[in-house]
């Protein structure tokens, strides 16, 4: 005869822990002209470290477009130039790490801000870069899409000619109104899931899909505020590709400092 005992319950530590969900406080335009004040004094404190960054931005911007001139891919260098900004928030990586660093009173060299991207290696920024290039891409082919429904009748062997089938054609009317408006909702979303995910990431221990949450939760609860944000992003960063690509070299620097100063504001740090 054999006796039948109940199972004994599963220790408390096979169970999943619970995910810390951050809080995230509400922001004003008050913590918009903090942060870039804070932004600014970051850039002033190291110029040329700072300068740095965004001078690496520049010149890959130039080449790029250079690249695009010499496989005469001439109708992508407007939606390159455009969405090229869109890779702006991992370029700044190194930017985010000189604020942090900054504002706990730590040094740093050169050679620890420029390798912070690989030190990350165990961390998930590496997806948010995917992700991030993923939209771009996303981006590019979509303009090629149009470009083939809604000009495909159309000839340019040159960037003049592209420009004037662009803005003195009824056919090119269609594509930048259609251009602009999927430009504008892919920009919306890249925006709302890593305005604040970078920064949160190089900050704690975290994955990049509870980053991303947090990020689209800070833009929900301070629509208006984000979205005056987001505003001001747009236009510092389209203004410095007039010359070249080379306000950059100012632009980025600033806003990726103000970018981690508003991230403190809107996500409260870690307990204990």
């Amino acid at each position: 005869m054999t006796s039948k005992t109940a199972a004994p319950p599963p220790p408390d530590k096979l169970q999943p822990p619970p995910q810390f969900v951050p809080k995230v406080n509400k922001v004003t335009a008050g913590d918009i002209a903090a942060a870039l004040k804070a932004g600014v004094s970051d850039f002033r404190a190291h110029p040329f470290m700072s300068g740095f960054f965004g001078l690496f931005y520049a010149v890959f911007g130039i080449l790029f477009v250079w690249c695009l001139v010499w496989l005469g891919a001439i109708w992508m260098i407007i939606p390159a130039a455009v969405g090229f900004p869109l890779v702006a928030p991992f370029a700044a990586a190194g930017l985010y790490e000189m604020s942090r660093r900054r504002q706990r009173g730590e040094s740093f060299s050169w050679s620890g801000i420029l390798t912070v991207a690989a030190d990350q290696r165990n961390r998930e920024l590496g997806w948010m870069a995917f992700v991030t290039l993923f939209i771009f891409w996303v981006w590019i082919y979509q303009v090629r899409l149009w470009l083939a429904i809604l000009l495909k009748d159309a000839s340019f062997s040159d960037f003049d000619g592209f420009m004037n089938t662009v803005f003195f054609t009824p056919q090119g009317w269609a594509f930048l109104a259609v251009g602009t408006c999927v430009g504008a909702f892919l920009s919306a979303v890249l925006f709302s899931v890593t305005v604040v995910a970078m920064p949160m990431l190089l900050d704690r221990e975290t994955n990049f899909v509870s980053a991303m949450i947090t990020s689209i939760r800070v833009v929900t609860e301070n629509p208006l505020v984000m979205l005056g944000w987001a505003a001001i992003i747009s236009a510092a960063m389209l203004v410095s590709l007039v010359p070249a690509f080379l306000g950059l070299i100012f632009t980025l620097p600033i806003l990726g400092h103000t970018t981690w100063h508003l991230y403190r504001r809107a996500v409260p740090p870690v307990e204990g």
